[in-house]
């Protein structure tokens, strides 16, 4: 890819961010320092970039040149790797690419153990990145015993954000965001509720209730795809 080539993918990503909503020219001339004039003009296709200003989009949008080149851009953005970045939960929740100042370490699973799973997402998850890995404490798992073990490290699908069970009649357990928390859960839509069910029967069953055009998926922050724990 020449210069020219890579001026214009630059170009298509930022405009494709602007029609899904999560950026405009003015928000990136204030996270650059960049004139505005200068990046309509980019935009619209009147002019080109300075190596430095390129580097500040680069920079700002948290993009690297690897991801603009033909090659990545074909790749589906649910391919699943075989290394998974172990975050904060509050990562898990809110951060849709996750840098590498986020990542605790990386988790080496199995080859292939997840190339085979389906994504059943909501429009908005299109861009996040698909697969992280959290590790829960004593409180979040004991519910879930034996299904999940306390302190196990759980891979999470960030891209299956529907209720529908993957494998039928097995239900999925799901990581679901409460307030501020995650809760490890079975969970079922029930009338203009959200049913989470923990495995085991001592536990009560908890009620999240929808708001009007509140999705689901707005609590699902990813089904639990896999679990490693120690024994």
């Amino acid at each position: 890819m020449n210069v020219s080539q890579f001026h214009e993918q630059l170009r298509r990503e930022l405009l494709r961010r602007i029609q899904r909503g999560t950026l405009s020219g003015t928000l990136l001339a204030r996270q650059t320092g960049l004139n505005p004039a200068h990046i309509s003009n980019f935009l619209h296709g009147k002019r080109r970039l300075s190596l430095t200003a390129l580097d500040q989009i680069l920079t700002a949008l948290d993009l690297k040149i690897e991801n603009l080149l033909p090659h990545a851009r074909s790749r589906d953005s649910s391919s699943a790797p075989d290394r998974i970045p172990l975050v904060a939960q509050s990562i898990a929740i809110h951060e849709e690419k996750i840098r590498s100042s986020s990542i605790l370490e990386l988790i080496q699973l199995p080859s292939g153990l997840l190339h085979h799973l389906t994504a059943r997402r909501t429009p908005d998850r299109r861009t996040w990145d698909r697969f992280v890995a959290i590790r829960v404490d004593y409180s979040q798992a004991e519910p879930m015993m034996p299904a999940i073990h306390p302190h196990s490290i759980l891979v999470l699908d960030r891209h299956y954000t529907s209720l529908t069970p993957y494998r039928p009649p097995l239900p999925n357990i799901y990581a679901i965001q409460a307030a501020s928390k995650i809760l490890v859960r079975y969970a079922s839509l029930q009338n203009n509720s959200i049913l989470l069910r923990p495995h085991k029967l001592e536990h009560p069953m908890q009620l999240i209730e929808l708001q009007p055009k509140q999705l689901p998926s707005s609590f699902i922050i990813g089904r639990v795809c896999a679990s490693l724990s120690e024994l």
